[in-house]
């Protein structure tokens, strides 16, 4: 993977494949979207030290290989991600009864939707953020909350703040695992496995709630019995 991303480093393409990749995976949570946006990162930081050596020997004005930049990638998954659950709010907003019975049916879009509305009630949507690192966190938390018709000024901030953390997050791991580790397999498998660490503690995060919840009505329920 890291030589057929290196291979789009040197064109604008590299930003609509991270663009359509973080776009869809709201809907499609298989695809791997940290992961090609780690990958590319990792080659333009290789990409970058190759042009600054290049450059610094031949000390000319020759032309040299054009690597994507590291704001650009940020900005271009951070965008793709709040326009992702941009349109993942506003299909479950409209969804009718058909997406309400679905969530109904599923134990978990209907705890996290619960949760996402007391969260965003009182202010506090940092569960938004910490379920853009879970997996499919981000689309139970969209589509929750659209279901849910939870305002838009009360959810996007909090999508953009969670897109922003999510692709710098993704980013850096790519660009200081090449700076340390090298832009071999090595580096970006480091990466990889810090970004999934990342997903594992936010979804045991979003878990945790929920079995706190099921602890007191368990316990309610025997004093009640008793």
């Amino acid at each position: 993977m890291l030589e057929s991303v290196g291979a789009l480093t040197g064109s604008p393409w590299i930003y609509a494949v991270v663009a359509v990749s973080v776009l869809l995976d709201v809907f499609l949570p298989v695809l791997p979207s940290g992961v090609l946006v780690i990958t590319a990162a990792t080659a333009a930081a290789a990409g970058s030290t190759t042009v600054a050596g290049a450059a610094s020997a031949t000390r000319a004005a020759e032309q040299v290989p054009e690597v994507p930049s590291l704001l650009a990638l940020i900005l271009c998954a951070a965008t793709a991600s709040v326009l992702g659950d941009l349109v993942a709010y506003r299909l479950a907003w409209r969804g009718g009864e058909r997406l309400d019975r679905a969530i109904a049916r599923s134990r978990r879009l209907t705890s996290a939707q619960e949760r996402l509305g007391a969260a965003l009630a009182r202010g506090g949507g940092i569960l938004v953020v910490i379920a853009r690192f879970a997996p499919a966190g981000r689309s139970v938390v969209s589509l929750g909350a659209g279901a849910a018709h939870r305002r838009a000024k009360e959810f996007l901030p909090w999508s953009a703040l969670a897109g922003v953390a999510w692709a710098g997050y993704s980013v850096g791991l790519g660009y200081f695992g090449a700076q340390w580790l090298g832009a071999t397999w090595v580096g970006t498998a480091v990466s990889v496995l810090a970004l999934f660490v990342a997903g594992a503690l936010a979804a045991y995060v979003m878990r945790r709630p929920a079995a706190e919840a099921a602890a007191r009505a368990s316990t309610a329920t025997a004093t009640t019995t008793s």
